[in-house]
């Protein structure tokens, strides 16, 4: 499992978003990161790909990352 970052643009407006890319190597997920970007792009606002990491418990806030954080 690995997890995208994307920069969003919107005028002067910028924000990010992730997503889960379903994928066996790093390598294809940056592909299907990529093709998540350009298929996106068809309306104003402008996906840019930040980066792509391999993630074991994404977006997840449970006792375990809690108690790493104390």
């Amino acid at each position: 499992m690995f997890l995208a970052e994307f920069k969003l643009r919107f005028g002067d407006r910028k924000w990010y978003v992730r997503r889960i890319v379903e994928a066996s190597s790093i390598e294809e997920a940056e592909e299907k990161a990529k093709r998540y970007a350009e298929l996106m792009n068809r309306g104003d606002v402008r996906w840019e790909l930040s980066y792509v990491m391999e993630a074991t418990r994404p977006l997840l806030i449970g006792d375990e990352e809690l108690k790493k954080l104390s």
